[in-house]
């Protein structure tokens, strides 16, 4: 076990599964959701785009949760077949193939990259985009269900001279962090704690959740340089930034222990 217990951040569910792997792996860890995720209060829009979906050439999934809350709309008659299916990472290209979409009509970033983001995958993807062809982008949302995230990708297409639409998926909420989440955020804020960061949401919301907090004494490990620098930014103090694959992680980790 590691000296220092690690602060899991990411969504309920994918925490759960973060921790379990990594104490699987001999690390103490613990999850603090820094994310809240949430169905749309109005689904219709993603009604609307799987009867609509033979106007795409290509899907792209922010994440993993954005492709669950998409297919859970599908009908049994909608088809897949004849469109390219974009993943940003590994863990979206297996939210994917848990949903039935056929390996060979996925795009993501080779297992081996070293990074997961929309640049690694527009890489992978570019060349399928030329004037006139739709691309549907599926991600999530602010609290009154508006689009969140970055817009690279989706002005990329924009250049190449492709169409693309946007659907909110689900939304992202910040969290309400009870007696024992804001002790164990103190234990990270005062260094007996190391953070893992897969989101530059969650360092935000925390730092909403805990004004006033000083976090020069915190130590986090980040799974994207964009993350790394919003950690800096807050004032973290020693910085991890790795890709988000279990060994990396865990070799980051345990160089903070």
């Amino acid at each position: 076990m590691t000296a220092r217990p690690v602060i899991v951040t990411r969504p309920a569910r994918e925490a759960a599964q973060w921790v379990s792997d990594l104490r699987a792996a001999g690390l103490d860890a613990v999850a603090l959701p820094l994310i809240v995720i949430a169905p749309v209060a109005d689904a219709e829009p993603l009604r609307t785009a799987w009867r609509q979906l033979v106007n795409y050439a290509a899907l792209m999934f922010v994440s993993a949760t954005a492709v669950e809350h998409f297919f859970q709309h599908k009908n049994a008659a909608d088809t897949l077949a004849e469109r390219r299916f974009w993943a940003t990472g590994p863990g979206t290209t297996r939210a994917l193939l848990r949903a039935g979409v056929p390996l060979e009509l996925i795009d993501a970033p080779p297992p081996e990259a070293t990074r997961f983001d929309s640049e690694a995958l527009w890489e992978r993807v570019q060349a399928q985009v030329s004037a006139g062809v739709r691309v549907l982008i599926v991600r999530g949302g602010d609290e009154a269900g508006h689009p969140t995230g970055r817009d690279w990708l989706a002005n990329e297409i924009d250049a190449a001279g492709g169409h693309r639409d946007t659907v909110v998926a689900y939304r992202r909420l910040p969290p309400s962090l009870d007696v024992v989440q804001r002790r164990l955020a103190i234990d990270g804020a005062e260094g007996r704690a190391i953070w893992l960061f897969s989101s530059s949401e969650a360092i935000g919301n925390l730092q909403r959740a805990m004004p006033g907090v000083q976090w020069h004494a915190a130590s986090a490990v980040a799974t994207h340089a964009r993350i790394g620098e919003a950690a800096r930014a807050a004032g973290f103090g020693a910085l991890r930034v790795c890709t988000p694959l279990r060994d990396a992680l865990i070799a980051s980790i345990e160089s903070l222990a």
